[in-house]
């Protein structure tokens, strides 16, 4: 560990040095990935919080994707910064399904949030509590500490804040389904993982033992994985990899009994995926010995068995014996964003919601990132009357070509549902949907009218999508808000972004905008398809180096950047010995020691 640390500040010494990472696969094809490596001044000002009172106080809840990709990008030193979290580290979610069979250590996965902090030329504090009240009105956050055995572990600590950043993630969602939370492991977190690993060989120490009936051993061998989403997907096939690769050589006489079920509500899973994909996945499950059941809702679970309904049979109710169940469906809203919700007004939403700017709507200087929160992108039917309005400047109660044209770009980038609609009806701009909507007119001679001009946009809203709930829409939102935070001042002498059509001027930045970079889904046995921008589908043992490359690159350190190429490489040399993926549960505390607190 101590040649990385070396390894490590060596690379920030030289930027010249920290440019590429290099993976390459020595099977299946050669890929070659790299990451941008940025240079950081390992500044520590965090004791000196407090001692200016002109800086602007910015209090961050949480350190997941969205937290950790503010933090990382945010470079204006007259800002004080305080994180509040009660997980004192960043967790690279995507690999959590290879964490539970061993694949990747959990070490390999985690960076202390105060390493990450102290890299920083910003003043910052880490402070390990959880948030359960947000005060808009009076600008404070009131937190416990959650800190096992601490003296002061139910005293409420108030922390006041200028600027807050709400990105505190969701939960699993249970659906309010009976027994889910009692019975089902989840895998949102490191622990999850490391839970689901110890109980898969509790199952298959249990079902060795000489007592247990045939029957009685298949029942405890049956792992469910409920939820056809790629992260549902994913620990099936590295749970039957597991399996097949490792524990059956150390329990060959439970072979027969072992059985993996997939089970998803909708017709097929992976459902967000091209269906090419889909296909694929389904079939290899197939001849994997994976038992996919689609079109099946759990409407209940119990200590021994779980209730399983078919979506087109009225009534029709089976009950399955399991030995363990793993639920991954979706996600829900934390009690604290239901409670703020409520507070100001939004208590009927599933998320909290923001402009396009990411500012929570009626709340001074909140923002919101990342699952917790949804944008409310503004409909153009809307302000239909404000945009006429604003293009018609020579007040004719009409518009021109000209007039139309000066604006077009304005409307485009505040309002994205346009340029998408243009481009599926395959049109080079607004001009030729107003030429559309007025027949074989000439362009030159084209002038609507405010009905005409509302006709001709009737139906640009109907392209409006809510963005996914995914680690890489989270880490954009973060980066987008640092980097907002970073030129407050100068956009605000120098406005960048698009015109305030219901009011004067224009906006301080440009309205956040995801940009998708393609999606992954591991199905086993060195197996990975891709799916990327401009309808690219990749299925292969090379697909898998490409995951691995890419991972690797958007891995927070150089140091966790290290380990999980080497669990990855050493992962394609042989199979991993069964001790090492058994024990790899005991190693986890260390990565959370690496810097003094």
């Amino acid at each position: 560990m101590a040649a990385f640390q070396r390894i490590s500040r060596t690379l920030r010494d030289s930027p010249a040095l920290a440019k590429l990472l290099v993976v390459v696969s020595v099977s299946g094809g050669g890929f070659i990935g790299y990451s941008h490596a940025e240079a950081e001044n390992g500044v520590n000002i965090a004791n000196s919080i407090g001692s200016e009172g002109k800086k602007k106080r910015v209090v961050v809840l949480g350190s997941g994707w969205a937290g950790t990709s503010f933090l990382k990008k945010l470079k204006n030193p007259d800002y004080e910064v305080q994180v509040i979290s009660p997980r004192n580290y960043f967790a690279f979610t995507p690999l959590l399904p290879s964490v539970t069979c061993g694949t990747v250590e959990p070490r390999s996965i985690v960076e202390p949030i105060r390493n990450i902090i102290s890299k920083k030329n910003v003043g910052a504090l880490y402070c390990e509590a959880e948030c359960f009240k947000i005060d808009a009105k009076e600008k404070k956050v009131y937190c416990r500490s959650r800190i096992q055995g601490s003296q002061n572990e139910e005293e409420v600590i108030i922390i006041d804040y200028d600027y807050l950043v709400v990105a505190v993630g969701a939960r699993s969602n249970t659906f309010n389904i009976p027994g889910v939370a009692e019975n089902c492991h989840f895998l949102k977190e490191v622990e999850d993982a490391q839970k689901i690993r110890r109980t898969v060989i509790d199952c298959f120490e249990r079902a060795s033992l000489p007592n247990v009936s045939e029957e009685e051993r298949k029942k405890i061998l049956h792992f469910i994985v409920v939820g056809g989403g790629p992260t549902g997907v994913e620990f099936a096939a590295e749970l039957h990899d597991f399996v097949n690769e490792d524990l059956l050589r150390l329990y060959p006489k439970v072979k027969e009994a072992v059985k993996i079920t997939l089970v998803e509500a909708t017709d097929h899973i992976l459902n967000m995926f091209d269906k090419r994909i889909t296909a694929f996945a389904e079939e290899k499950f197939q001849r994997d010995g994976i038992q996919v059941k689609t079109g099946a809702m759990v409407v209940k679970v119990s200590d021994e068995d779980i209730s399983i309904k078919e979506v087109k049979s009225v009534g029709d109710i089976s009950t399955v014996p399991y030995g363990m169940v793993v639920w991954s469906t979706g996600i829900g809203t934390r009690p604290i964003i239901v409670d703020f919700m409520k507070q100001i007004g939004q208590g009927s939403r599933r998320a909290l919601a923001t402009d396009e700017w990411l500012r929570v709507n009626e709340c001074d200087g909140v923002y919101a990132i990342g699952d917790c929160a949804t944008i409310y992108q503004r409909k153009v039917m809307d302000d239909i009357w404000a945009i006429f309005q604003k293009a018609d400047k020579d007040n004719s109660g009409t518009l021109t070509v000209k007039e139309f044209q000066e604006v077009i770009d304005d409307i485009c980038e505040r309002y994205p549902q346009v340029a998408l609609y243009l481009k599926n009806k395959r049109m080079s701009n607004l001009v030729d949907l107003l030429k559309d909507s007025k027949g074989d007119a000439a362009k030159e001679s084209i002038e609507v009218n405010l009905d005409e001009f509302k006709a001709a946009l009737s139906q640009v809203d109907s392209q409006m999508k809510n963005l996914p709930a995914t680690a890489q829409v989270a880490a954009q939102q973060g980066s987008y808000l640092a980097d907002c935070f970073n030129r407050m001042e100068e956009c605000e002498q120098k406005p960048e972004g698009p015109l305030r059509f219901r009011g004067e001027g224009r906006h301080r930045f440009k309205p956040f905008r995801y940009k998708h970079f393609g999606q992954f889904a591991p199905l086993g046995g060195e197996q990975t398809a891709a799916q990327l921008p401009g309808d690219w589908v990749s299925i292969g043992q090379s697909t898998q180096w490409l995951w691995y490359s890419v991972y690797a690159s958007k891995l927070v350190s150089w140091r966790t950047r290290a380990l999980c190429v080497c669990d990855a490489f050493l992962g394609s040399l042989a199979p991993l010995p069964p001790s090492a993926r058994l024990r790899g549960h005991l190693r986890f505390e260390s990565a959370l020691a690496l810097s003094p607190s």
